[in-house]
């Protein structure tokens, strides 16, 4: 098995849930994961052991923005199927308020979408996304916390500001 064939069995599930977390559309994920890989073999970068998970997150990010920026992209309310990565719940409470939570961050500007998405549901530090973001460490602290804030207005019934 080549290496980078190890690198998509070991990471195409967390770019495809990235990319699609931020996108909210399944196939246009799935394109994302295919251009990140595609990337990986075609420019062939030299990754340090250990950052390449970092490297494919950083490009389907990348590319996830350009696809958010572009004119045709409709943005859609989330509806059932944008949670068919998420397991099934026990309790219908649970799951609405899991998909509410997943609503309000897809309602959150870029930048806030971006470090809630790194932290919380890839489990990086603040220090490692500010690598990942080419920020300072200072900035991803910033948007965590108005982030949160943010969602806590929207999870309250206050809606964007």
């Amino acid at each position: 098995m080549t290496n980078i064939e190890n690198l998509y069995e070991k990471y195409a599930n967390d770019v495809l849930r990235l990319s699609y977390f931020y996108l909210g559309d399944r196939h246009k994920a799935e394109d994302v994961c295919q251009d990140v890989f595609v990337r990986l073999m075609t420019k062939a970068p030299a990754l340090a052991p250990g950052h390449e998970k970092a490297w494919l997150l950083k490009v389907a990010l990348n590319r996830c923005r350009d696809l958010w920026r572009g004119a045709w992209v409709k943005r859609v309310a989330l509806g059932s199927p944008a949670f068919e990565l998420i397991p099934a719940m026990d309790q219908t409470e649970q799951r609405d308020d899991e998909e509410a939570v997943m609503q309000a961050i897809h309602s959150l500007p870029a930048a806030f979408r971006e470090v809630i998405l790194l932290h919380y549901y890839q489990g990086y530090g603040l220090n490692e996304i500010a690598g990942m973001l080419n920020v300072p460490e200072g900035t991803v602290s910033s948007r965590l916390s108005r982030g949160r804030k943010k969602l806590e207005v929207m999870l309250k019934g206050g809606g964007l500001e």
